[in-house]
């Protein structure tokens, strides 16, 4: 599933990326051309703002939450998105790009000192030069998305009843 996300929701964008979905940032003032970029590219349009999606209400998600956190549990929820932990931390959060595995000794320039003597595993964005390890946001992300997911096991059971 692929989204583009309007400017208002600038942090959502990254949690989306985090958790391994293929999320552009759109910034332009253009109804128009978020519509056309969102039917060409193949993208859920993921907005605040209830007017841009008069013309493409299917594929458009309206959030309502102010909290990141809340927006992206608001995203997963409508959409019913299972999030797969193996696509976690598989996507640059600046850019958007695919990560790729990279040596140690490739990137032994690009990170400070002591993430590379701590470290053994790296990924690096082919496109922006970024450089990932896993580090403490690897469990905070993890504990995270499995609070989302207790929470709409919550929901479908209550609901089931």
């Amino acid at each position: 599933m692929k989204f583009i996300v309007t400017r208002e929701l600038g942090k959502l964008v990254r949690w989306l990326r985090i958790i391994g979905f293929d999320a552009v940032f759109y910034d332009k003032e253009s109804k128009g051309t978020l519509i056309i970029q969102a039917l060409r590219d193949d993208r859920i349009i993921v907005t605040r703002t209830k007017e841009r999606i008069d013309d493409l209400q299917k594929k458009t998600i309206v959030v309502t939450c102010d909290n990141v956190k809340e927006q992206l549990q608001e995203v997963i929820g409508k959409l019913k998105l299972k999030i797969e932990e193996e696509k976690m931390f598989s996507r640059c959060t600046l850019c958007n790009e695919l990560l790729v595995a990279a040596k140690k000794e490739e990137v032994k320039e690009l990170i400070p000192e002591r993430v590379y003597n701590q470290q053994t595993a790296f990924k690096k964005c082919s496109a922006c030069g970024k450089v990932y390890w896993q580090g403490s946001h690897l469990a905070k992300v993890s504990a995270i998305v499995n609070e989302f997911q207790r929470t709409d096991n919550r929901k479908q059971r209550t609901e089931g009843k």
